[in-house]
């Protein structure tokens, strides 16, 4: 029972640890439009935790509502990301790293291509846009979803290594 316990606690604390770091590399990326870590970040947690990913996951928006404010830009959050974790899961649980290698990059660009038209539907939504008026707001971000498509994909070369170190940090339980 005890064991049980403090894994438990060992979980909480390193899923919190590291929303808090997508959160953190998200604000110190914010001087480049479009270009953040998320992606890599999404991919990573979910290739090493599968569906545990989540907690991470969501503890980055609700920090990202708590410190920029629960408004109306705040509500894709609740979908966008998980729709990246979803691609991950597709994944099989041993993927070599050779295709990780050229899957993880791929992946977290196309979601950077896609995040305005992921976006769009909520926007639609939220202010009445005909489906028109949302095909041209999705035209009109092409230009920085190509940004945030780029810097996924660069973002995403770090997906190998950062699995195999967070890897072999729990084998060993070296996090907490």
């Amino acid at each position: 029972m005890r064991q049980k316990t403090l894994t438990r606690l060992r979980e909480m604390a390193v899923f919190a640890m590291l929303g808090t770091l997508m959160f953190l590399s998200k604000q110190l990326l914010e001087f480049l439009p479009n270009i953040h870590m998320l992606a890599l970040f999404t991919c990573v947690y979910t290739l090493v935790y599968r569906i545990k990913a989540l907690i991470p996951l969501y503890i980055f928006v609700f920090l990202e509502g708590v410190i920029a404010g629960f408004n109306l830009w705040w509500i894709p959050y609740l979908y966008i990301w998980t729709v990246l974790w979803g691609a991950f899961m597709l994944f099989p649980k041993t993927l070599p790293a050779r295709r990780a290698a050229i899957l993880c990059p791929i992946v977290c660009a196309l979601h950077g291509m896609l995040y305005g038209t992921l976006y769009a539907p909520m926007q639609a939504v939220m202010f009445g846009y005909s489906f028109h008026t949302t095909l041209v707001w999705i035209a009109t971000g092409l230009p920085w979803d190509a940004v945030q498509a780029a810097g996924n994909l660069v973002m995403g070369t770090l997906a190998v290594p950062l699995i195999l170190v967070l890897e072999r940090l729990e084998k060993k339980k070296v996090l907490i």
